[in-house]
């Protein structure tokens, strides 16, 4: 009789809550070993999910995480909005916005990369604002950068199989959605007359991270309730 295989394992950033939360709950469902990454646990654990508390904007301290982890896949779902205008724009929310999503999605690639199964998968989870929105610019840079970074690793690990892809949701229904940090800003209900669902956007990584997915890679896939229209 076969040996059974392995549940595949999964780095998760950003699990406290949202998104993260929602992706590390759906593929512990399906059957994956999930490891969450943030600076705090979840309310509640599944068997299968180990957490390691980490600030991700900390080199060190990301470093320290996911040093013996050696992953079939990368999910880096840590996000941060914060809003200014033109004219009062904030260096100090700008850099903030670009280490959590640029330079720790760049740390956490190159670290397991290396280690990597051939047939793996990276995802980052960006949003549609990366095509340019008022009052949110530095926001938007960092998650068109992300799309670059994807696109760019997609090139490079297509020999090994490896997928890179970014999930772009429209406004979901987070506590970041609700953050007073955006306040001048508010979100813009989607023509479909809700906000994005986090289970929505989990369910879309899942199918990404399958092995049904493995022809697509490079590519920015948007979730946005018909606001592209």
């Amino acid at each position: 009789m076969a040996e059974p295989h392995p549940p595949r394992h999964a780095i998760v950033t950003g699990v406290s809550s949202g998104i993260g939360a929602s992706i590390a709950a759906r593929l512990l469902r399906e059957g994956w070993r999930v490891t969450g990454v943030s600076r705090s646990a979840p309310d509640e654990a599944a068997p299968g999910f180990t957490h390691r508390a980490a600030d991700l904007s900390d080199p060190a301290s990301l470093e320290a995480a996911v040093q013996d982890l050696c992953p079939d896949a990368l999910v880096h779902a840590a996000g941060l909005l914060r809003t200014n205008s033109l004219g009062v724009l904030s260096p100090t929310d700008g850099e903030a916005m670009w280490r959590l999503h640029v330079a720790a999605a760049e740390r956490l690639a190159n670290l397991v990369m290396p280690v990597m199964p051939d047939g793996g998968r990276i995802i980052l989870i960006g949003s549609r604002t990366a095509s340019g929105a008022a009052g949110r610019s530095q926001y938007a840079a960092t998650k068109a950068a992300m799309l670059a970074l994807a696109r760019s690793w997609a090139a490079e690990l297509a020999p090994r199989g490896i997928t890179v892809n970014v999930v772009a949701p429209a406004a979901t229904e987070t506590p970041m959605l609700r953050d007073p940090a955006r306040a001048g800003v508010p979100p813009r209900v989607p023509p479909i007359g809700r906000f994005i669902r986090p289970e929505e956007v989990a369910a879309l990584t899942a199918f990404l991270l399958s092995d049904e997915a493995g022809a697509i890679t490079g590519q920015q896939i948007t979730i946005c309730g018909g606001s592209s229209l």
